[in-house]
């Protein structure tokens, strides 16, 4: 087959949706060489970074061109050039009439947050994601949901058939499946002055990620402290605050621009893992913790049980006492730890890096 994909966020973010195209692509390269990738893009990044993104230059071919909308419009005259036989738009998108192309499209849908929680986005960018979504999910021949809650999600909002969203499960980054010696703990923990016990977040310092609920939560865990780590909006100020005014500003360190390298010795120090999202599409920072040998605990009320399983806690995003309960008896009981780590290991090969890609394939397959 000759696969082709918008690769703009492949090429150029270094974050959740970049992180998932290369995680895609790569994988596709690495299980299944025998197919032409070709990846689209406007622009390329610094040789050191083509590097490290993509394998062997043989197998893909980069398209490149400079013109203006060109990944919402022109596009399309690219791949009917390039003689695609199919077309994934990695990141809840297509192009504008792709269907004239006589192309077999997919698109990859990873949530509707912005419906769901519209007060937590600018106006302008929930109407430009949900008329990009919208119309993918129309003119798509295939959609792939990243979990089940997206999939009704998308049913819901977008009155799609079932019959034509499938469910593709994503993986995390092989750098959180290899241990960290004790020499790089002792590294990382020196580099961003860390306390020796922690529990420890990842994502974005938003509200929607909830971590204010750990915070409140620490009055009634004893000596611990609290590490979140993630790009800092204007909610970071709001916990700080209330870790300022409830005298637990000692106990709460948050984190930014924490090297990718660095993260597997920082989560396989922690004692706990906790992710109190709202709201997520999948979920991928339970399932990296998870791999770190770390108890996990997550929220109720949306996907967050299909990424940490039934080893996974899990609390109501809006009780912190019940948290507390949660991480207390969790750091006492040695036996839960040791289940919740062993069986969460056995729970998450169901996201290797095979499985995810053999899952795809299958999909373009019966597409093509």
């Amino acid at each position: 087959m000759n696969i082709g994909f918008d690769a703009k966020r492949a090429i150029s973010n270094f974050t959740g949706l970049g992180n998932h195209s290369r995680f895609v692509i790569s994988n596709l390269i690495k299980y299944y060489p025998e197919n032409v990738y070709r990846l689209f893009t406007d622009k390329l990044p610094p040789k050191e970074h083509m590097d490290k993104i993509l394998m062997d230059r043989n197998l893909y071919s980069v398209k490149r061109t400079r013109k203006p909308f060109w990944r919402t419009f022109g596009i399309v005259n690219d791949i009917k050039k390039e003689r695609i036989d199919l077309y994934h738009g990695l990141s809840n998108e297509l192009p504008f009439k792709i269907n004239s192309t006589k192309v077999k499209s997919i698109v990859t849908i990873h949530d509707l947050i912005f419906l769901i929680y519209p007060d937590l986005y600018p106006v302008i960018d929930r109407i430009i994601y949900n008329i990009k979504a919208k119309y993918a999910c129309r003119v798509a021949d295939r959609i792939i949901a990243v979990s089940e809650c997206t999939k009704r999600d998308i049913i819901k909002y977008y009155n799609v058939d079932p019959a034509k969203i499938e469910v593709v499960y994503q993986g995390c980054s092989p750098v959180f499946k290899e241990a960290a010696d004790d020499f790089k703990k002792i590294e990382v923990r020196e580099k961003y002055h860390l306390p020796d016990k922690y529990l420890l977040s990842l994502g974005t310092i938003e509200k929607r990620k909830n971590i204010l609920l750990i915070v409140k939560a620490l009055k009634y865990i004893p000596e611990i402290h609290f590490v979140a780590i993630g790009k800092k909006r204007k909610y970071a100020d709001k916990v700080l605050e209330y870790a300022e005014k409830n005298g637990l500003s000692d106990r709460v360190h948050l984190l930014s621009d924490v090297a990718l390298a660095d993260l597997p010795a920082i989560l396989q120090s922690s004692q706990v893992f906790i992710y109190p999202s709202r709201y997520e599409g999948f979920g991928i920072p339970i399932i990296e913790a998870i791999h770190s040998g770390v108890p996990v605990l997550g929220a109720t009320g949306s996907c967050l049980e299909e990424a940490g399983g039934p080893y996974t806690v899990y609390v109501d995003p809006e009780d912190e006492k019940e948290l507390a309960v949660l991480v207390n008896r969790i750091l006492v009981d040695d036996s839960l730890r040791k289940t919740m780590v062993g069986k969460g290991l056995e729970y998450v090969k169901r996201f290797s890096d095979e499985e995810c890609t053999s899952a795809l394939m299958k999909v373009y397959k019966k597409l093509v």
